[in-house]
């Protein structure tokens, strides 16, 4: 990119990042001279960016709304941000799945050649929505390494966090954990989940598939591993195969239900049930002594986890089925007084 259309390119991101700026401190992050910045802003308006100069004894520029979408500007990192988000809402259902890749495709055109292999190679799997908690953060870099290495099919070496480091400081960490051998695998896919996301890859040395957590993984190691020929998922869908691992079932096959799944008699109305449990199912009954009530059907991995997700929704529970949900409730409860008696 030429100095010119990089300096513009940065004027125009300034400019979008606050509502006035005046023209003094421009030039000295642009590192230019006031009279440079003027003419800037001036090729600016020319590309149909309307540019207003502002009064006041530092006299400067704002960036205002136009009626018309003039021709856009991306630097490198905006490019591949759109790509992520354009590729997650056409895979995950947040918007129209078929606009939203007619927005990518259209993107993706008016972009250079570089841009456009970077673009090409992130590729991300929407699974169903879950509320899996907020993830650790990600570094937009390995994010790409990682969908790079996996469309190139190359091999990846990491370290591995164990479960909650990631929201912990170098201090907190085990001092041990650069002892243990990096994962060795073999890329396959990037799945974006409940505002998480995960790698599917073969590996190498288990002789398994397994499933990581992006933001679980440190020290990516450089540069990538040999190239390998990529393997058929079991089932043949990662999604499934992946929302099945996280149900305990080790088929896919199997379908998508949970391995435990039981009801109960909430003494709650549905309508304050029903937004908690998007993916359950939630029947309206009749109120009993004023007071409203629902069925509802869960599922889970494990009795006592579907037993403390009942729990979670801080009612009376009735009728509760089946037999086995009972039993979880009680060894529950026993493990909550024991709790209460420390």
């Amino acid at each position: 990119m030429s100095g010119t259309s990089g300096r513009l390119l940065s004027l125009l991101s300034l400019l979008q990042a606050r509502r006035d700026w005046p023209g003094r401190l421009l030039a000295e992050r642009l590192e230019v001279s006031e009279r440079t910045v003027r003419r800037d802003v001036d090729r600016l308006r020319d590309l149909g960016y309307p540019v207003r100069a502002t009064m006041g004894p530092d006299g400067g520029y704002r960036l205002e709304a136009g009626s018309e979408l003039p021709p856009l500007l991306f630097d490198d990192d905006q490019a591949v941000a759109i790509a992520l988000a354009l590729n997650v809402a056409a895979t995950s259902g947040t918007v129209e799945a078929d606009a939203a890749w007619r927005a990518l495709t259209t993107v993706r055109q008016v972009m250079p050649g570089r841009l456009q292999r970077r673009i090409d190679a992130v590729h991300v799997l929407g699974m169903p929505h879950a509320d899996t908690g907020p993830g650790g953060r990600l570094d937009s870099s390995l994010l790409l390494a990682v969908t790079d290495a996996a469309h190139t099919h190359e091999q990846l070496r990491f370290d591995y966090l164990p479960v909650g480091a990631e929201k912990a400081g170098d201090d907190d960490l085990p001092t041990n954990r650069h002892e243990v051998p990096p994962r060795r695998v073999e890329p396959h896919h990037v799945l974006h989940r409940g505002g998480r996301w995960y790698l599917l890859a073969w590996d190498v040395e288990a002789a398994d598939w397994r499933t990581f957590r992006l933001d679980r993984m440190a020290a990516l190691r450089t540069p990538t591993g040999p190239r390998f020929s990529p393997r058929e998922v079991p089932g043949g869908d990662p999604v499934a195969f992946v929302e099945a691992r996280f149900r305990g079932q080790a088929d896919p096959s199997a379908g998508t239900m949970w391995p435990c799944r039981g009801t109960a008699i909430v003494r709650l109305p549905a309508t304050a049930v029903a937004p908690y449990l998007p993916d359950e199912s939630v029947e309206a009954l009749g109120p009993v002594d004023g007071v409203g009530r629902c069925r509802v059907r869960m599922g889970a991995w494990s009795w006592a986890g579907l037993a403390a997700s009942m729990a979670q929704l801080d009612a009376d529970l009735e009728a509760v089925e089946p037999p086995d949900l009972v039993e979880a409730f009680a060894g529950l409860a026993a493990r909550a007084a024991a709790v209460g008696r420390l």
